[in-house]
C-alpha cells in the first residue's frame, strides 16, 4: 500500500492545548479576557520583554507597531522584497509608501549593505523623500535573525524607528540577544504553519510603555477600557469612551489558551525541529546540486521555522529546475512550499512602483531556486527519511 501524503507543514496541538479551549469554552467568557493577559505575561516572560500586547495576527501586530511609531501619510518604510506581502501592506493601511532593499545570498535576511546604498542614493537624489524615511521592518526569514548589530546602528544613524517582523522567529536570537527584545517593536506570528500556534493569531513585544498603551488602545476600536476590565470592575459596565479610531485586532481567550500550551513546549518544539534540520544538513551534505541553508552565526539560536533548499540550476532557467523537482517531490508524497515569491514581482507591488525582477536580483535569484521542505514537530524519524528519499530521487529525476 502506498504511504499516506506528508503534508509540507501541521501544527502541534497536544492535549493542554485541548484541556485549556475546553476549560475557556465552559468558563462562559469567549472574547479576550484573563486567559489573553496570562498569554501576554507569560509571552513577555518568555522573550524577556517588558510589554507584549496579543492580537488576531502578526499582521495586525505590524499595522499597530508602524501606527503607534507615528508612521502616516507620505512617509516611507524600508524592508525587504523577500517576504510575505503582509510586511509591506501594513505600511500601504497608513498611507504611507514601502522602500526595498535587497537581501543576503547566504541567508535570505534584509542586507544591511544595501539598506546603507538604498539611504545613501535617496540622499544623493532626493533629500526631502529621505526625510520621510521613517522605519525599517527586518524581516527573520526562515527563523535566523537578521544581523540587528548592523541594521540597529543604521537606524540610529538615520534616525529610523525599527519594527522587527517575527513571524518566522520564535525563538531565535541576535547577537546573543533575543528576537522580541531589540527593536521598538516586534511582531510575532501565531498562524497554523508556525513555530507556535493558536490558530490564528499574533503578539507584540516593546519595553516602551507609550508605545504599548496606543497598541492596546488601537486593537479594539480606540476604546479607553479593556472589555475584561469593563466587565469585572466595579465601574458601570456599560461606560466606555471611544477616544481614537482604532481597529478590531483583540485575541479571544480560546485562542489565548492554545498559546498558553504551545508557549510551554515552544522550546521543546525549536530542539525537535532543530534536529530535523540536522539529519537534513547531515544527508545532503557535499551533494553539489544543492545549496543547504546556512546558519551564519552557530551560537545564535535557529528557530528553523523553514528548511529552504536551492537547487544549482543547470541553466539560467532556474524556475524550470526548481519547478520540476516540486513535481518529483509531490508524485513521491511529500507535501513542499516556496519561501517567497518577492514582493517586487507581485502584479501590485510591481505596478505601483514599477519595479522589475532585476531591480533586487539577490532576492529574485534565491527564489527561482528554493523549495521548502516540511520540517514540524508531529514528523516522525520515519517521516524524516521519506523526505531525504525523496529530495535525492527527485534530484535524480530532474538533473538526470
Amino acid at each position: 500500500m502506498d504511504k499516506p501524503f506528508l503534508p509540507f507543514a501541521l501544527p502541534d496541538i497536544g492535549e493542554p492545548e485541548i484541556a485549556g479551549v475546553v476549560e475557556a469554552l465552559r468558563s462562559g467568557w469567549v472574547t479576550t479576557g484573563k486567559r489573553a493577559l496570562e498569554f501576554e505575561a507569560a509571552f513577555a516572560a518568555r522573550i524577556g520583554a517588558r510589554h507584549a500586547v496579543a492580537v488576531n495576527s502578526c499582521t495586525a501586530a505590524l499595522h499597530l507597531a508602524l501606527e503607534a511609531l507615528g508612521v502616516g501619510p507620505g512617509d516611507r518604510v524600508i524592508t525587504t522584497p523577500y517576504t510575505f506581502t503582509a510586511t509591506a501592506e501594513v505600511v500601504r493601511y497608513l498611507g504611507a509608501d514601502v522602500l526595498l532593499a535587497d537581501v543576503e545570498e547566504a541567508t535570505s535576511n534584509l542586507d544591511p549593505a544595501a539598506v546603507e546604498a538604498l539611504l545613501a542614493r535617496l540622499a544623493a537624489e532626493d533629500p526631502a523623500t529621505l526625510e520621510r524615511v521613517k522605519a525599517l521592518v527586518p524581516v527573520h526569514f526562515a527563523g535566523q535573525a537578521c544581523d540587528m548589530d548592523a541594521l540597529s546602528a543604521i537606524a540610529a544613524r538615520h534616525g529610523l524607528r525599527v519594527v522587527e517582523d517575527a513571524a518566522h522567529a520564535l525563538p531565535c536570537t541576535s547577537g546573543g540577544r533575543t528576537i522580541g527584545t531589540i527593536g521598538d517593536v516586534t511582531a510575532f506570528s501565531f498562524y497554523a504553519t508556525k513555530t507556535i500556534t493558536t490558530g490564528e493569531g499574533g503578539m507584540a513585544t516593546t519595553d516602551d510603555d507609550a508605545i504599548a498603551a496606543r497598541m492596546r488602545l488601537m486593537r479594539l476600536h480606540g476604546i479607553n477600557r479593556e472589555v475584561w476590565d469593563r466587565y469585572t470592575s466595579d465601574k458601570p459596565q456599560w461606560y466606555y469612551e471611544v477616544v481614537a479610531p482604532g481597529f478590531k485586532y483583540n485575541l479571544t481567550d480560546p485562542a489565548a489558551a492554545i498559546g498558553l500550551g504551545q508557549l510551554a513546549r515552544c522550546d521543546a518544539m525549536r530542539d525537535r525541529r532543530e534536529a530535523i534540520a540536522r539529519r537534513y544538513l547531515d544527508a545532503f551534505a557535499g551533494d553539489d546540486r544543492l545549496v543547504l541553508p546556512h546558519p551564519v552565526r552557530p551560537a545564535e539560536v535557529h528557530a528553523w521555522h523553514l528548511f529552504v533548499l536551492r537547487l544549482v540550476p543547470r541553466s539560467p532557467a532556474a524556475t524550470a529546475d526548481r519547478d520540476a523537482f516540486i513535481r518529483e517531490m509531490s508524485a513521491r508524497g511529500i507535501g513542499t512550499s516556496v519561501h517567497f515569491i518577492p514582493l517586487h514581482v507581485h502584479p501590485f507591488w510591481r505596478d505601483r512602483y514599477g519595479f522589475r525582477p532585476e531591480d533586487f536580483p539577490v532576492a529574485w535569484r534565491s527564489y527561482r531556486r528554493s523549495v521548502s521542505l516540511p520540517i514540524y514537530t508531529r514528523m516522525t524519524d520515519g517521516d524524516v527519511e521519506r523526505v531525504r528519499d525523496a529530495v535525492r530521487e527527485s534530484l535524480d529525476a530532474v538533473t538526470g
